[in-house]
Parts: C-alpha cells; sequence; structure tokens
C-alpha cells in the first residue's frame, strides 16, 4: 500500500509521535521511511559570517543528531531509512521532498515546536495538508 513514507521531523513530541506511527506503518506494510529535517532559513537568512551563521549551525548540528536517532530507531524496526537535511520553509522542503522521493504518504504532527497554542493544528501541517498532492497522516 505506501512504498516510501517520507516523516518531517523537529523533535517535537507531535512530530516523534508521527515517527513512531510512520515506524508502525512501515513495519506493516513493508515500506521504506525518508525523515526529513529542515532548518528554517528564512528566519535567520543564509549564513554569511553573522550570528545567524552560528544559530544556522546549531540548528544543523541539532538536525544531523535528531536524523541519527530516529534512523537507529527505524533500523531498530528492522525499516529501511534514509535521512535528509535541507534549508528553507519547512512545508515548501516537505511537498518538495515527497515529490523527490515519490511518498506515497506523508505522516507529520499536527504541530511543530515553534507552535505554541495547544491542540492547535500548526501552521507547518496545514499548509502541507492543504497543499499536498497525496495522503497526509497527522499525529
Amino acid at each position: 500500500m505506501y512504498e516510501t513514507i517520507l516523516v518531517p521531523a523537529d523533535g517535537s513530541d507531535p512530530a516523534n509521535r508521527a515517527v513512531e506511527h510512520a515506524l508502525s506503518l512501515a513495519d506493516e506494510y513493508g515500506s521504506r521511511i525518508d525523515i526529513l529535517y529542515c532548518v528554517e532559513t528564512y528566519r535567520y537568512g543564509e549564513p554569511a559570517l553573522s550570528s545567524a551563521e552560528i544559530v544556522l549551525n546549531d540548528l544543523e548540528e541539532r538536525g544531523q543528531d535528531l536524523l541519527s536517532e530516529l534512523a537507529d530507531r527505524a533500523d531498530n524496526y528492522g525499516v529501511e531509512v534514509s535521512t535528509c537535511l535541507c534549508h528553507g520553509r519547512p512545508w515548501e522542503e516537505i511537498l518538495e521532498r515527497a515529490d523527490g522521493v515519490d511518498a506515497d504518504l506523508i505522516v507529520l504532527g499536527y504541530q511543530g515546536q515553534s507552535h505554541s497554542r495547544e491542540g492547535k493544528i500548526g501552521s507547518t501541517a496545514e499548509r502541507v495538508v492543504r497543499s499536498a498532492d497525496r495522503p497526509v497522516l497527522t499525529a
């Protein structure tokens, strides 16, 4: 049913639930998982020897650490996994990556780390749900 499942991750609780759900689906259907971490460069601009460069480097390191941790979790399930760290607006990068890996399903948290209203869908999840040309599951 699902050959490739795209899972955007940012380390938030909803994103972690999405990863667990995606791993369960991948295990059940024999799917591969593609995990995406996006550094939100639009908030800071691309690095150019400034304090923004320090912030972005820190975010990249956190992203690489998170991707490694999630890849290990997928390995524990016996699920084939690939990871990608990108820069940009998360919702745009998610849709672009979904096209690039020909994802059959996108599984993402209903809100991310930058969202502070409990119980409300975040802007990234909302944009992905509204714009995707494939099934999207929010967790």
